[in-house]
């Protein structure tokens, strides 16, 4: 993929993660009850990190657990049928910040929430995306976006953490035209 432009660095991903455990904290009025769960790869990561924030503001790290919506996505077939819950999650009554790095379609955003309603009933379920790049194909709206940055369907948006690529940084990229389009 060919890089067009870096659209955070590391100094602006930890901003707006900043600014996002602000607005977690301000909208629940505390951590009660909260627990937040990454989409796996780097939602996974970016919840881990948004929990870090919430004990350095608040002095109390949220629950977090991560989470891979493969298995309960509309457009891959499952084995079976089966769809197993999120394995030893407690969500009962927990007000569940759903956690992903970018926001696109809605897509797996829809399958997290079918793997969420699989496992029990959560008191409210809430979203926060790192990057939204719009072009939703359902209607779903993150309540905590760190950036919105519109993109043509020909490009992609390319989040490195340094826990799984080494450094930091938001690029907006153009998809290669050989690859499978984006799932996110």
């Amino acid at each position: 993929m060919q890089t067009k432009a870096q659209i955070m660095d590391a100094a602006g991903m930890q901003r707006s993660m900043t600014r996002m455990a602000h607005e977690i904290l301000e909208r629940n009025k505390g951590l009660n009850g909260v627990m937040l769960l990454g989409i796996e790869t780097r939602g996974a990561v970016l919840a881990d990190r948004i929990a870090d924030k919430l004990l350095n503001i608040e002095g109390i790290r949220p629950e977090v657990h991560h989470m891979n919506p493969r298995p309960y996505r509309d457009d891959v077939a499952v084995q079976n049928g089966a769809r197993p819950p999120l394995d030893g999650v407690q969500i009962q009554d927990k007000i569940v910040v759903l956690v992903d790095d970018v926001l696109y379609t809605g897509r797996t955003v829809r399958a997290a929430l079918d793997g969420i309603m699989a496992t029990g009933r959560a008191k409210m379920v809430q979203l926060a995306a790192l990057v939204d790049r719009g072009h939703r194909e359902l209607p779903i709206r993150a309540d905590f976006v760190g950036k919105n940055v519109p993109t043509s369907r020909e490009e992609a948006i390319s989040v490195h953490f340094a826990e799984v690529d080494g450094d930091d940084g938001v690029w907006i990229v153009a998809k290669d035209s050989d690859k499978e389009s984006d799932l996110r």
